[in-house]
Parts: C-alpha cells; sequence; structure tokens
C-alpha cells in the first residue's frame, strides 16, 4: 500500500474514532438490602453494583464515596473547617470553633467496609478519609460491565450538615450521601474529591433499595415506593406485617438518577397530590402549626413544575419529594431535604423552589458541581428567580426578576472578598465568597447573557441545552457552544471573564452636550468587562426610543430584546475607553436618558448610568 495513502486512511479513521467517542457516560445498577437499628442509629448494609464502562478506557482501579467519614474530630472536613474558622459555613461552627472536633464517638459517622468483591472474587482496598480506593482483580475493558458485591455497616452521625441523626426540627434520621457511592468516571478522570462540606458528583444509575426498619417509622425518599400497602404513612389502611424484630421492609426503585437518599421518622406525615403534565408530589413533613405553610403551598408547587416545564424543559422523572429533613435544604434524586419550619408559605416556596430546581441543573443537567458549582447552583438559583417572581409578584414593581442579586453582587465586589467562579466548589477559602462565586455570579451569568444576546435567544439557549443534555453530563463549554449557535454570536469572551475572573463593569454617562436640534452623549468604560450598551432615551411624552451600541467582540450583534424596537449604533470597540454618539431630540424634549432601561447589566457603580433632564 502506498505510504502516503496509509498515513492519509490512519488519519481518517483516527477522526471517525474520535468523533464516536467524543463523549460518553458511565452507568450503575444498585440493588440494596439495609437493616436499620433504628435505637442505636445504625444499620448493616449489602449491595451488588452492576457498574458498565461506557469509556473508551481499561480501568483498573474504582473509587467509592464515603461521605460519613467526614463526620468526626480530625477528619479533613474537621481541619478545614478550623483552618477557615468564621469565615466559613456558619453551620459547620460555632464562634471559629469546628462543630466536628466536638462529636462524640458514638455519634461520630462511620462506613465500615467488610468486604469488596468483583465477580465473586476479593479485592484489595484502601481508605483515604472520605474516598475508597478499590484494586480490580480483573481490568474493566471499553464497553464492558462487571459486578461488585460489598458488605458494611454504618453509624449514622451527629446531625452537622444534611446526614445525620435527631436534628434541630425533631427529624430522627436523614440518610443522604449514606451508602458506599461509586465515583463518576469521565473525560476528566475519576472524580474523586474529598468531600469537605460542599458539592456531590456521580454516574447516572438505577436503584433498587429494601431498608428494613421498625414498624412504627415513616420513610420519604426520592423514588417509587413499590409496597406501600405494606408500610405505614402512604396508605389508608396498610397491612402491616412486622417480622419477629418488629421490622418492615420498604422497598424503593428508582431509575437513572445519580443518587438514593432517604429520611425516617415516626411523626412524619404523608400529602400527595399530581401536577398535570408533571410528576406526583410527595410532602413528606411533621405536620403541626410550625408546618402550616405545606399544606398552603400545594398550589404553588403545582404551578412551580408547569413553569419550569415550560422554561427548561419537561421534569422526566414520575415524582418527586419535598421532605423534612431539618437542616437547610440539599437536593438528591427525585427529592430534596429541607428545613420545615418556615416563617410563611412564601419562604418555604422559596426554599422548595431552589431545591426542586435542582432537579433540571444538578440531576437531569449533570454537570460536575465540585468543578462547576456555578453551572448548578447558579442556574438553579436563575430558575428560582424565575419563577418566585411570577409566583409571588414584588409588593412594588421591580425592572426585572433578578435584580435583587444583581444589586448584591454589585453590593460585595466592594467587600474586597471576592473570589472567581471558576474555583473548585470546595477550595474557596471565604464562606461568603464562596456563595456570591457560585449561586450569584452563575445566577447573574445567564442574567448578562440574556442582555447581550436578546432575552428570546436565552429562552432558545436554556430549552436547547435541555434537549441536547439532559440525563448526560454537560460542561460549560456545551452550554455556551449551544449559545453560539442559536445566537451567532462570539461569547467565550464573556464567560472567560464573568467565570474565570473577578473584574468587573462600570460604564457611565461622562458628558451630555445639549445642541440646538440634536443631543450628543459620551459614554465611559470604567470597568475592566467590556459589554454592548442599551440605551434608552424617555422624551417628555414618556414615550422611550431604543438604542444599541454593540460590541465588537460579539461579531454578530443583537437584533431584538425585551425592551421593544432599538436602532443599532456603530459597535464600540472592547479597547476603546469612550464613546460618543448624536441623537436627534433637543434638551426640551428630553426627560430621561440612561444606559440599561432593563437594568440587567451588572453595573457596579450605576449611580452615574442615568441623567434627569432638567
Amino acid at each position: 500500500m502506498n505510504k502516503s495513502f496509509l498515513v492519509i486512511l490512519t488519519f481518517i479513521c483516527g477522526l471517525f474514532s474520535a468523533q464516536q467517542n467524543a463523549y460518553y457516560q458511565q452507568h450503575a445498577k444498585y440493588k440494596m438490602d439495609i437493616d436499620v437499628d433504628a435505637q442505636n442509629y445504625t444499620y448493616q448494609g449489602k449491595q451488588t453494583i452492576e457498574y458498565t464502562n461506557n469509556s473508551p478506557d481499561e480501568l483498573n482501579v474504582v473509587y467509592f464515596h464515603l461521605y460519613w467519614n467526614a463526620f468526626k474530630p480530625g477528619s479533613m472536613m474537621d481541619q478545614r473547617v478550623q483552618f477557615r474558622g468564621k469565615t466559613g459555613d456558619s453551620r459547620l461552627n460555632v464562634n471559629g470553633i469546628s462543630r466536628l472536633a466536638s462529636i462524640p464517638k458514638n455519634q461520630e459517622g462511620a462506613q465500615n467496609i467488610h468486604w469488596i468483591k468483583q465477580n465473586g472474587k476479593n479485592l484489595k482496598f484502601e481508605i483515604q478519609e472520605t474516598i475508597m480506593k478499590v484494586y480490580l482483580d480483573e481490568n474493566i475493558k471499553p464497553n464492558s460491565s462487571t459486578k461488585f458485591t460489598m458488605e458494611w455497616d454504618a453509624n449514622i452521625p451527629m446531625q452537622i450538615r444534611r446526614s445525620g441523626r435527631n436534628n434541630r426540627e425533631g427529624i430522627d434520621m436523614t440518610v443522604t450521601q449514606w451508602y458506599p457511592k461509586i465515583s463518576e468516571y469521565d473525560y476528566d478522570g475519576w472524580a474523586t474529591f474529598d468531600y469537605v462540606g460542599r458539592e456531590f458528583h456521580a454516574p447516572f444509575a438505577d436503584f433498587d433499595v429494601n431498608i428494613k426498619i421498625d414498624k412504627n417509622y415513616v420513610i420519604g425518599a426520592g423514588g417509587t415506593l413499590e409496597n406501600p400497602s405494606d408500610v405505614k404513612g402512604y396508605s389508608a389502611s396498610p397491612t402491616i406485617n412486622a417480622d419477629k424484630n418488629n421490622k418492615v421492609n420498604w422497598h424503593w426503585t428508582a431509575k437513572n438518577i445519580l443518587d438514593f437518599a432517604w429520611a425516617a421518622d415516626p411523626d412524619y406525615t404523608v400529602d400527595s397530590f399530581a401536577v398535570l403534565n408533571g410528576p406526583k408530589v410527595y410532602l413528606v413533613y411533621q405536620k403541626s402549626d410550625k408546618t402550616k405553610a405545606w399544606e398552603e403551598s400545594i398550589p404553588y408547587i403545582k404551578k412551580y413544575y408547569q413553569l419550569m416545564n415550560a422554561a427548561f424543559g419537561d421534569y422526566v422523572y414520575p415524582s418527586y419529594s419535598f421532605i423534612q429533613g431539618g437542616d437547610g435544604g440539599m437536593e438528591y434524586g427525585m427529592c430534596t431535604m429541607i428545613l420545615g419550619e418556615a416563617r410563611s408559605v412564601e419562604s418555604l416556596c422559596g426554599l422548595m423552589f431552589h431545591e426542586g430546581s435542582h432537579s433540571w441543573f444538578q440531576q437531569m443537567l449533570a454537570t460536575n458541581e465540585a468543578m462547576r458549582p456555578w453551572m448548578d447552583e447558579g442556574f438553579t438559583s436563575y430558575a428560582e428567580s424565575y419563577v418566585m417572581y411570577q409566583l409571588f409578584p414584588p409588593a412594588t414593581p421591580q425592572p426585572n426578576p433578578f435584580i435583587n442579586s444583581l444589586k448584591a453582587y454589585a453590593n460585595f465586589t466592594k467587600s474586597g472578598l471576592e473570589e472567581p467562579a471558576v474555583w473548585l466548589g470546595d477550595h474557596h477559602d471565604n464562606g461568603t465568597a464562596y456563595t456570591y462565586a457560585t449561586y450569584v455570579k452563575g445566577e447573574t451569568f445567564l442574567v448578562e447573557l440574556g442582555y447581550i444576546m436578546g432575552e428570546e435567544n436565552l429562552q432558545k439557549t436554556m430549552k436547547e441545552y435541555y434537549n441536547q443534555w439532559h440525563l448526560k453530563h454537560p460542561t460549560d463549554r456545551d452550554f455556551i457552544h449551544i449559545a453560539q449557535n442559536i445566537s451567532g454570536m462570539d461569547l467565550k469572551w464573556f464567560h472567560h471573564y464573568w467565570i474565570n475572573t473577578t473584574k468587573t463593569i462600570d460604564y457611565g454617562i461622562k458628558n451630555v452636550q445639549y445642541d440646538a436640534t440634536s443631543t450628543t452623549i459620551t459614554l465611559a468604560n470604567n470597568g475592566q468587562v467590556p459589554m454592548p450598551i442599551d440605551f434608552g432615551v424617555m422624551l417628555k411624552d414618556k414615550s422611550v426610543v431604543n438604542y444599541q451600541i454593540p460590541l465588537n467582540l460579539t461579531r454578530t450583534f443583537k437584533t431584538k430584546d425585551i425592551n421593544g424596537d432599538f436602532k443599532s449604533l456603530a459597535y464600540w470597540p472592547w479597547t476603546q475607553r469612550e464613546y460618543t454618539f448624536t441623537i436627534p431630540y433637543t434638551k426640551s424634549q428630553l426627560a430621561v436618558l440612561g444606559i440599561d432601561f432593563s437594568q440587567r447589566m451588572a453595573d457596579v457603580n450605576p449611580a452615574d448610568n442615568f441623567v434627569e433632564v432638567k
């Protein structure tokens, strides 16, 4: 064969192979049998995992997460809390002193692995804090499956954060991140970050879980309860046949979720209702005067799912459970654990809708939230603001649903504490800085994109993002690729500025010159992030004329937006500090001149954005 032809053929085959293997995702099937000693807050566990390697790589090790190992004195989480002191998560410290340091020995979290086997053969393993490294007996070849079996016992920890026993709202057991969970493997390798308090990641998996527990308990969980008539809480007239130890078995199943979580308490009430074109919703909580907002929330929850499905794509699972877990709020597959004793129905719904929206941006669009928490928490916060604005309209008119987040961000930039959103979730040095980098910068990332490319294009982008990537593991590169295709714009520059830096937007009106037949305006870029400018002119008759000053970085310019028709002016080169233009209106005709009447642009010093003409 001709050598040159062979080289070309090899290149083409390699290119085809690379395209075929451009994306893959692993999958697991869990079969668990759990026996709970409710009196002593322990359980015995057995599980079988069928693990499928869809990657092009041959695997000779696997990793498991043992999250509960973090809940003990001297753990990495304890060390991290001690190091950060009062600047860390206030739920993990008291006056800067780690709460983990004083956990009694009998209330430490523990997951004690008895043994693990691969296809019946014992495996060597080593435990590194919250990570278990397992050396395989036989490599897992590409596009093949293997079977792991294991036994372990666990001690449900003192409630410090998310998981735990006897929390402040009186829930007996909140059992989350509770079993040896196989790690995600993807193009970036194994997702084996130690758990020190923040986010999680996992492959999509199917779950078949049997939980044996005292017959007086009610369980709330993410999944489908296969035997509701055999247990307390889910049937009007259950037939409860306890075994000799006074226990009954709860059988739960779920498909294609990231994690299975549950909570148990003898005082739980279970309410349920169906959502039109949506899931069956379960409310699992302790009914009392302190939780009366739960029943009041039902009509809002029904509208919430309809709004979310219309804006961000359909919720694909058959049910969802809001469970009173007694600590903050945390999302899991088909359920959330939340505080239950809300001050009002609006405050409860705000928490419910934030955690529920994670079903889109953590579960169905399963980004690695340990690496890119802003894509999960930030996009979720955007959805929360979007629906809350519609379901609980503000008492006084606001220019947009996100104005409070934009104002909070602008104020925080002046603190000197801001950290880039690109940082890994657990590696932020300041708890408040993490909140702004992840929740607020992630939310305003979408707000700014809507401003740059137009709200209609943003809405199309969100739906297409869902269409292409739900039930997969997208990255920010995948999202930007879709946004650029829909808008025709180059948006990489904005992604870089907003996520990788702490540079800020600061434009202002520098000068206004009134002439006999026109008015000349000079704008100044006083910040470090270039932006296109929507400029509004309100006339004395209250009519508004809109102009757009494109930014040359986008290459393609916005053609329509929520403000109505506008006239496009010459573009503003991003290297140019000032921009001057003339409008055909005299001073006597003008009432107000302003940068961004919609107030979506995250200008950190908006005081010089408007001029009232007198």
